[in-house]
């Protein structure tokens, strides 16, 4: 366990569970010091007011444990031990410590983690014991969920009981009706509570003729009822037991609940018996209390765990909330809804699904029934990946609807609605569930048009030639397309990260294409790796043109990749065959000019008396032939000549044509002149330019050709040649610099 607390990543969570085991040790090991506690402590032992700097954590807990046994130990020979606390155990207060752990947190992240765990906590415990479409309210003292229930109850039934308070109930007296059996008090504590009157309490005696004498009279009940009605009171709750606190006798649920819905009350039941729901079999009398409206379950004391609160399960009616949306719901199509009870259920389930797919007919019919077969077989994975999707959207669309996501057995992946666990904390309204329907309705026709459009993609981009389809059901969209890196003997690792450079380098040329598509690297735990990921899209978009496009930019990407390793290779001859001729140049001035005109105050006075007429001999680099030519022409005509034609740049063939505004891939714009434009790629502008401008040395500039190429070259070009260049310049020797400076004075 320590070993585990070690490796976890929050120092505070880790440090806090070696606490809490060490503080249970000391708890738990109460027997094996109990000879020495009873003499050595006592009640004078506790501290009064504190002095000094306090005690450590240990002093404390010791002293806790000796007021825990102490007095017991004192007046009994006999030992005593604590209750044995088990894993379970352990887990329930670390739990508890937790709690007051994440409670330091901002109030956006509390809210979302305490929305999630009671939406899932309640998800199971309703589950468990039976209880479907229900809610949860977690206390700590047994009797608060019949509280919460009572004052439920109470504003439903006065509808202005929040204004008026208790003139309402003054008119109308309303009365609960609980068993003879009961727990001691519990009428009296919920009137004290409530605020009611002793009188609004009636306490219903059980059988005494006939049948268990621990079970409520339904028939007596039923006159009750009827006497109350006659003298104008509100009948308004009834509590049941499954499990008296005495004798563990069952009421009979089926016909108080007949009575209950009869005159419009409502039926709650409590009791050890409910335990028994969550056994694989159960009794028809304790089965019958999974149809009442709510009921409390006390797991801390059933399953012997401390510090675990109690939960009230229930339904409610909430017409102004639920029942709007289900309403709304019933008239989209391509929405499914799940509801168990539509007229009590607080909770809407709701998924999209289509029926039938939409299957096109190609002429590849080989290709298409197979693809079409593994489709059909998909279809749940899909559509819970879709349902994933909406619910996310919906949620952010909409934060004040508490929108989540759920996972049915059944069903799968749902949308879930349950205002009643959100609402308080996020206030939700009846124009929060107008908003949501506006929102779904315009996100079915986005998950229809890309759902019937995923199998086209795939054909597509299975028919296109360097394009690798990767199938993912997980993923929410068109799909997922690779661009295959055509191998030319490289090893697997250069292969694969040339393969990285191109498909990032084509994610980014795609995004900045005017469209209405979103092109991402995918989620980012569990993705492909060098893929491109498509999102979500509507129904005119034209598949082929996409696909295409995605092609034609991913050759492009590669051609001017490899472009650019040749173009650096001929850079570099070309660099080496001007230091060459450069030195050959210098060495020819050398026997021209002579000797004399090389030594400093000699040649100054030598040129002063017969200056020297050279013709200049420049040269410049063209890169379109990776050549080096005179720039005798260039003198003559006092301008730069622009050479030969540059070959064209390699770029897409869809590149056309478009008015401004207007978005890509939409099938309109294939029968018009607008199509899409892609952008250029890499550096063939560069090229482009540097093919028109070669770059010229003049007389003046023989001693640095590299700081004139580096001006016009392209940053990874010069990368590549900078460690042949230095290689050349430190070959050069002092004299040949000194003879270059004294030809330029000149």
């Amino acid at each position: 366990m320590d070993a585990t607390l070690e490796q976890m990543v929050d120092p505070t969570l880790a440090e806090m569970g070696k606490n809490l085991n060490e503080a249970m040790r000391m708890l738990e090991d109460s027997q094996r010091k109990e000879e020495e506690n009873v003499k050595k402590y006592a009640r004078k032992d506790i501290p009064g007011p504190l002095q000094g700097s306090g005690q450590d954590m240990v002093s404390i807990l010791q002293l806790v444990q000796n007021l825990m046994h102490g007095e017991e130990e004192e007046e009994s020979s006999q030992a005593y031990r604590l209750q044995n606390v088990g894993e379970q155990g352990h887990m329930a207060l670390l739990g508890h410590s937790l709690a007051a752990y994440i409670s330091v947190l901002d109030k956006e992240r509390l809210r979302k983690l305490t929305t999630r765990i009671l939406s899932d906590t309640t998800l199971w415990l309703c589950r468990l014991f039976r209880y479907e479409n229900g809610s949860a309210y977690y206390h700590e003292d047994d009797r608060e969920g019949l509280l919460k229930i009572c004052r439920l109850v109470i504003h439903t039934c006065y509808e202005d009981y929040t204004v008026e308070g208790f003139n309402v109930l003054c008119a109308k007296q309303p009365v609960i009706y609980i068993s003879s059996a009961a727990r001691t008090g519990l009428g009296q504590a919920l009137c004290n509570q409530l605020g009611l009157p002793l009188s609004c309490m009636c306490h219903v005696p059980c059988n005494t003729m006939f049948g268990s004498q621990h079970q409520m009279d339904v028939a007596l009940l039923d006159r009750l009822i009827k006497d109350d009605v006659e003298c104008g009171k509100l009948p308004l709750l009834l509590v049941a037991n499954a499990g008296t606190p005495g004798a563990g006798h069952t009421d009979k649920l089926g016909r108080l609940k007949e009575l209950c819905e009869q005159y419009k009350m409502w039926l709650h039941v409590e009791g050890v018996n409910l335990a028994t729901l969550a056994l694989g079999y159960v009794s028809s009398s304790v089965l019958a209390a999974t149809k009442c409206d709510s009921m409390t379950l006390t797991l801390g004391s059933w399953l012997g765990l401390p510090a675990v609160p109690a939960v009230t399960l229930y339904r409610h009616e909430d017409p102004s909330l639920s029942q709007r949306l289900l309403e709304n719901l019933k008239n989209l199509d391509f929405i499914k809804t799940s509801v168990e009870d539509e007229l009590s259920s607080p909770v809407v389930v709701f998924k999209f699904f289509q029926k039938h797919l939409n299957r096109d007919q190609t002429p590849h019919a080989a290709q298409t029934s197979a693809i079409q077969h593994r489709v059909i077989s998909n279809e749940g994975h899909i559509y819970d990946a879709f349902n994933q999707w909406l619910g996310e959207q919906l949620a952010q669309l909409v934060p004040a609807s508490g929108i989540d996501v759920v996972e049915l057995e059944d069903e799968g992946t749902c949308v879930r609605f349950s205002p009643l666990m959100t609402s308080a904390v996020l206030g939700t309204e009846i124009q929060d569930v107008d908003q949501l329907v506006d929102c779904l309705k315009m996100k079915i026709p986005v998950l229809t048009s890309t759902l019937q459009l995923r199998e086209e993609f795939e054909q597509e981009v299975r028919r296109t030639v360097g394009l690798l389809y990767i199938e993912d059901l997980s993923w929410p969209g068109l799909g997922i397309v690779r661009y295959n890196y055509h191998s030319d003997g490289k090893n697997d690792d250069n292969q694969e990260k040339e393969l990285e450079k191109i498909n990032t380098e084509l994610l980014k040329k795609l995004n900045e294409l005017e469209s209405d598509l979103t092109f991402s690297l995918g989620p980012e735990f569990g993705g492909q790796k060098n893929c491109i990921y498509i999102g979500m899209v509507t129904e005119d978009l034209d598949v082929s043109e996409l696909v295409e496009t995605i092609a034609a930019t991913g050759r492009e990407i590669e051609e001017n990749s490899r472009l650019l390793e040749n173009m650096t290779e001929v850079v570099r001859k070309g660099i080496q065959e001007a230091q060459l001729q450069l030195q050959k140049a210098n060495e020819e001035r050398l026997l021209e000019e002579g000797l004399l005109r090389q030594i400093p105050v000699v040649g100054s006075v030598l040129n002063w008396f017969s200056p020297f007429q050279a013709s200049p001999k420049g040269r410049t680099f063209n890169l379109t032939a990776g050549s080096l030519e005179s720039t005798e022409s260039t003198y003559v005509s006092k301008a730069q000549g622009t050479g030969t034609t540059p070959p064209p740049t390699p770029t897409s063939s869809l590149t056309k044509q478009r008015h401004s505004g207007q978005k890509i891939f939409k099938k309109g714009l294939r029968n018009s002149d607008a199509f899409n434009e892609t952008s250029s790629v890499g550096h063939c502008d560069d090229l482009e330019k540097l093919a028109q401008r070669p770059a010229t040395l003049s007389p003046g500039q023989e001693q640095r050709p590299l700081e004139t190429l580096k001006t016009e070259l392209p940053k990874e070009v010069l990368q590549a040649t900078n460690k042949d260049t230095e290689d050349i310049q430190s070959s050069k020797s002092p004299n040949d610099c000194t003879n270059i400076e004294q030809g330029n004075q000149r």
